[in-house]
């Protein structure tokens, strides 16, 4: 062998070993990079004649394991669902708070807790019913349990409110991704076609790809072209020769009615399009497919469940203040049911309606026999010709009635009326009476004018005798019988429809109310769960990857070891060639 052959064989040694130790140095400071690697330099050797004259660095590439890293997206997009389910759950969970006084961060201050204090200062008042005190502090609990359910409403559509801009920001975060990956696709193919590595580009793509199957599920493959194709699971084009915009607005406000429905372009929340196409349904999975659930269904169902509790709770508490009145009487009543004067109110039996002074005494009475009228406005032709009394539908379309005499109330006995389709007492039917207003959770509030001062807590009732005597006492203030309707209407067992994914059940509101927070509690224990095993999981494939493909900081530290003998003797095999071309130079020179 020629000394030239041999020089040359040691210096393609030398420069394949050269870009070896580049590439695992690289390797090494990469260790730790989110989605780096292991690159390997591929040599070949080099053959002139059937002799061997050295060695080629072919080129730079890593080894993934596509079978691992499609489970390893997989499993990136059911644990992006899982998180973000699991983190709205709790937030729930702690908006409803504990049935426990015990617990620390909510201090029993549960709507089952509220509810427990209301029945408890019904109990008290019972006792003693004419205790102003007591009856303020019935007042107070029964606006802590409104309250509560205002306030329980609210958190939940401020959720949905926060669901729906995570959607907004996570689909601009997936455009960012799917852009990134077009450009990388771009790069990829213009790199290969010089003959330079594109094994980094490739890491890069694969980590933008993670990161998209974390915020919704995807399909995708890599075409004939090297470009990194990218789909809907039915189909639609997220990136192909170039990448598609997903399209999302996020609502201004939200509150219980506002809803997403397909193909709908009426107000609410709107859709989730690419190139004009709704994939709303399409994304079940990832990040965006768990927000898309808890805005459109499970929030939603914890608010229905809600919404039956207070609704439950003001009907049963207003038949009860219905059938009383407070001393002294108001000056005025006005209903909650909307009307005109043309409704009909299908009534039956008799109610009796009384005008009173300060003290309870009566001033003047009729009793009126609904049957006799057709509409409401003949119904309030017939109050108008009560002595000292007024009625009209006011602007609203609510009826109100008014004690014309300076000083004096308006008080009200159902005796035997029956009211509408659901054969209510007259007071009842038109809400003349409320302790509680509202049509839901979201509005439900103690009457303002109770809770204020200007009306006293409905205790009384109106004197039911066959007749009534002017100036005689027909309201007497604190009747425990009044309390004590109040507190069984609380305590009795009701039946509560199927919603929320709650069967039906039934027991007292407390019962129910407490059914709610444990099957918050649920779901949010079930979330946790699931959240461990699928972060337990995503964990397995991302090691199980790494393994295949990833950096061992002992295997390329040996490596690396070994590459720098190879590099040194290398070195010590061009510098004695090197040493016997000058001694063959000198050698010639001599002779």
């Amino acid at each position: 062998m020629s000394l030239d052959i041999a020089r040359s064989i040691a210096f393609s040694g030398l420069s394949s070993t050269s870009v070896q130790i580049s590439v695992t140095s690289s390797n090494i400071s990469n260790a730790d990079t989110t989605g780096y690697t292991k690159k390997t330099a591929n040599q070949s050797s080099s053959v002139t004649n059937g002799v061997g004259t050295g060695v080629t660095v072919t080129g730079i590439t890593s080894t993934v394991d596509k079978l691992l890293l499609k489970s390893l997206v997989s499993a990136d997009s059911d644990l992006g669902s899982a998180d973000t389910t699991n983190t709205y759950l709790t937030s729930l969970e702690k908006l409803y708070g504990s049935t426990s006084s015990t617990d620390s961060s909510s201090t029993g201050t549960s709507l089952a807790n509220s509810i427990a204090s209301l029945e408890s200062a019904l109990s008290s008042l019972a006792s003693t019913p004419s205790s102003a005190s007591l009856q303020s502090n019935v007042v107070s609990a029964l606006d802590d349990v409104t309250s509560q359910l205002r306030e329980t409403s609210s958190g939940i559509q401020k959720l949905r409110s926060n669901a729906d801009q995570d959607i907004s920001s996570s689909i601009d975060d997936v455009n960012t991704d799917l852009q990134n990956i077009a450009d990388l696709n771009a790069e990829i193919k213009q790199t290969a076609a010089t003959g330079q590595s594109t094994a980094d580009l490739e890491d890069q793509r694969n980590t933008a790809l993670q990161d998209v199957a974390s915020k919704m599920n995807v399909s995708y493959y890599t075409a004939s072209n090297g470009d990194l194709q990218i789909y809907t699971t039915t189909g639609q084009a997220l990136v192909d020769s170039s990448a598609h915009k997903i399209s999302y607005t996020a609502a201004a406000n939200v509150s219980s009615s506002t809803t997403y429905t397909a193909g709908s372009s009426s107000s609410g929340f709107s859709a989730i399009t690419v190139n004009g196409v709704d994939i709303t349904s399409q994304i079940t999975g990832g990040d965006i497919g768990a927000l898309i659930t808890l805005r459109d269904k499970t929030l939603p169902a914890a608010q229905s469940q809600l919404d039956q509790l207070a609704t439950q709770l003001a009907s049963a508490v207003n038949t009860v203040s219905n059938s009383a009145s407070s001393v002294p009487a108001p000056t005025s009543l006005t209903g909650t049911t909307s009307v005109t004067s043309s409704t009909a109110p299908s009534a039956t039996g008799t109610v009796r309606l009384a005008v009173t002074d300060q003290s309870g005494n009566l001033v003047s009475y009729s009793d009126l026999d609904l049957s006799s009228y057709s509409t409401v406005g003949d119904l309030v032709t017939a109050i108008n010709g009560i002595s000292g009394m007024s009625a009209s539908v006011d602007a609203n379309g609510h009826l109100s009635i008014t004690a014309t005499g300076s000083g004096n109330g308006v008080a009200i006995n159902e005796m035997t009326s029956s009211v509408g389709s659901s054969s209510e007492g007259f007071s009842d039917y038109f809400g003349l009476n409320d302790l509680v207003t509202g049509t839901s959770a979201s509005d439900i509030a103690v009457n303002s004018s109770i809770l204020s001062g200007t009306n006293e807590l409905q205790l009384a009732t109106l004197d039911s005798s066959a007749t009534l005597t002017v100036g005689s006492s027909v309201l007497t203030s604190g009747s425990a019988t009044v309390v004590n309707a109040f507190y069984s209407a609380l305590t009795a067992s009701r039946t509560f429809s199927s919603t929320g994914g709650l069967a039906a059940t039934t027991g007292s509101f407390a019962d129910y109310a407490s059914t709610i927070v444990a099957d918050v509690a649920s779901k949010a224990s079930q979330a946790s769960t699931n959240y461990t095993a699928k972060e337990t999981a995503q964990s397995t494939y991302a090691s199980s990857l790494s393994s295949q493909s990833g950096v061992n900081l002992d295997e390329e530290s040996a490596n690396l070891s070994t590459l720098q003998n190879q590099y040194s003797a290398a070195s010590a095999l061009i510098s004695a060639i090197n040493s016997m071309y000058s001694a063959l130079i000198t050698a010639v020179q001599s002779s």
